[in-house]
């Protein structure tokens, strides 16, 4: 496989959680699109790297971005659990007067 394969699945990637983001009122799919949106970000990193200087140095970072993307996400579905459980509504309208 070659890097312009990469690439290309990654923009795709980028693309479809882009939509998913910007198109969607539940805060969890506009979470899912977020998700999709950084995986794409990770693929074409990886990729890079791989291509560029296949040295475990590359590999290490990513690892360390995605254990960063999944304690942020974990943080983001239960502040959205939190929301969903005491307003019993679950879009992003009825988030922006969060407070502590």
């Amino acid at each position: 496989m070659s890097l312009e394969i990469f690439l290309l699945v990654a923009a795709a990637l980028i693309a479809v959680g882009l939509y998913g983001a910007l198109s969607q009122q539940v805060v969890v799919m506009v979470m899912m699109g977020l998700e999709l949106m950084l995986n794409g970000i990770i693929l074409a990193g990886a990729a890079l790297w791989w291509y560029l200087s296949p040295t475990p140095d590359g590999q290490v970072l990513l690892l360390v971005v995605i254990a960063a993307m999944t304690v942020e996400m974990a943080m983001g579905f239960a502040v959205a659990t939190l929301v969903n459980r005491a307003r019993k509504d679950d879009m992003t309208d009825s988030a922006t007067e969060l407070s502590g």
